[in-house]
């Protein structure tokens, strides 16, 4: 019965008053529809460069032994080194410039694409794309975190990551309907018209940035906002003042003092390794080289969307069911259970029903972007948002470093990522259960001290309280 009165009053907002359901709504609007489109957008051009590789453009540009693996890789590497600057750069320069521009660059890199005459252009172009794309996915983690209290924060960052899985599960349709209507249109073949419309689907997103994003809580000067709205944004979620710049030796010794750094970090290894079941891509590459089944182009490209929409439905249940029950760290169980039963179904001499169940269940694993960086937010509420951004940052990075290099891997080694989730998870878990308890201490301390309540600040995230 608690549970469905818990389920009742996450959904009819009974806790929350008019106002704080007017702001919630506005943000809803105005920072998801913003950050999703930008998202789904990114998704859709990495989706592209394999859709339009087994459409065509292997045989037009003539591409041959590893080097689409040479162009994926050298997206990733660009994109691992604009992580974290890009992320620290939000929170010296205003989100409502700095999310626009980058989204203004990487749709008209996108547009480039087409042009590529020879693989070595497309290594060119996707090292400089992925630099301009990191800034999205860590950034909006952060932007999340701003704005919304721990009971709202799963669900929101739910819509963001299943937005990109709606981008990678569109292109493939995007693409066979490009390739059935406009392959040949003015003497262009249908993989560069593909990268043309995603790019030029993009630009209005980066308009629309420009005009409606509210930066953050303390920053903010939208004209949606009242004053009573502004002033309950950052009574929502405090603001942790801290006045250290960020390129010094003394925030770098601060982020490697800090436990959450590589708590989270190694978390997030251990996730995105995960992830390799399902975000590379691996349902084409099998239907494309089976032995005694041709797949037409058609198939190609639609078949495997099905990945990305388990992993919408994943992602969403998931995001939803930790804020109302809490414990996000259960999907890392489940991941590992995951991977373990998918490594065995993909090895095993099986049918080729089996080997299409393991790849689709496999998109469930996308549920852990939402679940662990959520998990990440919540345990750094009381940090200072440039260390929140950092570490933010940082867990991504460190999860690209392997995701660079960790395709080449085998099935045998997933068996190993699933164990290690499971091991690190319960680690983790461990952790932040003392620092919270060491936390609920330091306020006892505080209010014996001072005889000032400092509770709502510390471990109130879903109170109303006072920025310190």
């Amino acid at each position: 019965m608690e549970a469905l009165a818990q389920l009742r009053q996450y959904f009819t907002k009974a806790n929350q008053s008019p106002l704080e359901r007017k702001l919630v709504l506005k943000l809803d609007f105005f920072i998801l529809t913003f950050c999703c489109l930008a998202y789904f957008t990114n998704y859709l051009d990495r989706a592209s460069i394999t859709q339009a590789y087994v459409s065509g453009m292997r045989e037009d540009l003539n591409f041959k032994g590893a080097q689409l693996t040479t162009v994926t890789t050298l997206y990733a590497v660009g994109y691992l080194i604009g992580i974290v600057p890009n992320n620290l750069l939000l929170t010296t320069f205003k989100p409502k410039r700095f999310f626009p521009t980058m989204i203004t660059v990487w749709a008209l890199l996108t547009m480039a694409n087409a042009a590529a005459r020879k693989p070595t252009d497309l290594m060119a172009i996707r090292f400089f794309q992925g630099y301009f794309e990191s800034c999205i996915f860590a950034g909006t983690q952060y932007i999340l975190g701003s704005w919304y209290t721990k009971s709202e924060l799963g669900q929101r960052t739910g819509l963001f990551t299943a937005s990109g899985l709606a981008g990678g599960m569109f292109g493939g349709f995007l693409q066979a309907g490009i390739y059935s209507s406009m392959n040949g249109l003015h003497g262009l073949p249908g993989w560069r018209w593909l990268f043309l419309i995603s790019g030029i689907i993009t630009l209005p997103v980066a308009a629309y940035g420009y005009v409606f994003f509210p930066d953050t809580p303390h920053t903010t000067s939208a004209f949606y906002f009242g004053d009573e709205e502004r002033q309950l944004a950052r009574q929502r979620v405090p603001l942790i003042e801290s006045n250290e710049p960020i390129l010094t030796l003394r925030f770098a010794s601060s982020l490697l003092k800090s436990w959450p750094f590589y708590a989270f970090c190694t978390l997030w290894i251990l996730g995105n390794c995960s992830e390799s079941q399902s975000n590379q891509s691996l349902l084409n590459l099998y239907m494309q080289g089976h032995p005694e089944r041709h797949y037409t182009v058609f198939q190609l490209n639609n078949y495997p969307a099905a990945v990305q929409g388990v992993g919408v439905a994943s992602t969403l249940l998931w995001a939803i069911g930790t804020d109302i029950w809490g414990r996000r760290w259960l999907s890392g169980y489940y991941v590992a259970l995951v991977c373990i039963a998918n490594a065995t179904m993909i090895l095993v001499p099986s049918s080729i029903a089996t080997k299409f169940a393991a790849y689709y269940w496999a998109g469930s694993i996308y549920c852990i972007q939402t679940t662990f960086f959520a998990w990440a937010n919540d345990s750094m509420r009381t940090k200072p948002p440039a260390l929140r951004a950092c570490v933010l940052a940082c867990m991504n990075a460190a999860g690209n470093c392997f995701q660079a290099w960790w395709p080449l891997r085998g099935m045998y080694s997933m068996v190993g990522i699933g164990a290690g989730m499971a091991v690190w998870t319960t680690v983790l878990l461990w952790k932040d259960r003392r620092e919270a308890g060491r936390s609920e201490v330091e306020v006892e301390v505080l209010e014996g001290v001072d005889g000032v309540d400092c509770r709502e600040q510390v471990d109130g995230p879903d109170k109303v309280g006072k920025a310190v």
